[in-house]
């Protein structure tokens, strides 16, 4: 068996990303997600019509947390955007598998308004975001 194929195999996965969610898929979970939260560019654009209850969702990967313009967050995001935390995919993911304790876990109040837990996908839809934000244009 020759070693070399499998040593640099192993290399490559080793220096692939860690995170890395499934864009289709994540389209597809983002269904659970329109009753609360549209995706509409800065110039209008729809990419997906949804509820207004939630923040447009349009550029949140790399977005400092509960920052978008017009909405009023919870005391949990509040302090997040106060200490200037910015949203990356990983982060995104695991916020929505539960944002009570997610806040918590990070020292800020666990006072969220999303009540839904996403229960599996959260990677997905974290990528799928991230592929029709701005940085994706």
């Amino acid at each position: 068996m020759k070693l070399f194929p499998l040593l640099a195999a192993s290399a490559l996965m080793a220096a692939a990303p860690a995170f890395a969610g499934d864009i289709e898929a994540g389209e597809k979970d983002f269904k659970k997600c329109k009753a609360c939260h549209m995706v509409v560019s800065a110039e209008g654009e729809e990419i997906y019509k949804g509820g207004k209850t939630g923040p447009n969702l349009y550029g949140v990967i790399g977005r400092v947390a509960g920052s978008y313009d017009g909405y009023k967050y919870g005391k949990g995001l509040s302090a997040a955007q106060e200490e200037g935390f910015v949203w990356t995919e990983a982060e995104l993911a695991e916020y929505v598998m539960d944002p009570k304790a997610y806040n918590e876990n990070h020292g800020w109040p666990n006072q969220s308004k999303m009540s839904f837990k996403l229960k599996g996908g959260g990677e997905d839809v974290a990528a799928w975001l991230a592929s029709v934000g701005p940085a994706a244009e």
